[in-house]
């Protein structure tokens, strides 16, 4: 029943207890039981609004950027990646294969102000060997839903 409840609720986290029971097949009080116990076991983790900001008029700069680290010694990577996500303007850590080490998201107001936290904050902590950052232009698809408008067919009916 948990991976049934996590995939109804990761696509709609604002889906209808009585409505998941009826779904799902089970009553209402045990959907509710096994959410609390999965909050409290930090599988669920979060609820979260997915949020065009380009469509609510609300200027962002969102950027990826690709951290290589010195890890340090007996903590790996782990101690550099709190150090990281601990800072308020990044919403995301990831420890990456390939040639860098983390991938961090970050927001801010302006393309200046994500690239002076970049520059005075990221690429100055000690364990930082360098970084690339990637701004994201436009969104297609975040989070399993997809952003861009639909494109309509734009193609000539032609009646027989």
């Amino acid at each position: 029943m948990r991976e049934k409840i996590l995939t109804f609720i990761e696509k709609n986290s604002r889906i209808d207890l009585k409505e998941l029971a009826v779904v799902l097949g089970v009553e209402e009080a045990a959907v509710m039981n096994e959410l609390e116990a999965m909050e409290k076991e930090n599988i669920i983790c979060g609820y979260h609004t997915l949020i065009n900001w380009d469509k609510a008029g609300v200027e962002k700069v969102s950027a990826l950027i690709e951290v290589r680290v010195t890890p340090q010694r007996g903590m790996g990577f782990d101690k550099v990646a709190e150090r990281i996500y601990n800072y308020p303007e990044v919403n995301s850590v990831y420890l990456i294969s390939g040639s860098f080490d983390l991938l961090v998201t970050i927001e801010g107001k302006s393309l200046r102000e994500v690239s002076q936290f970049v520059s005075e904050k990221l690429s100055a902590l000690d364990s930082v060997l360098s970084t690339q950052t990637n701004f994201i232009l436009k969104k297609y698809k975040d989070h399993g839903t997809i952003m861009a408008a639909k494109s309509k067919d734009e193609r000539i009916q032609m009646i027989p």
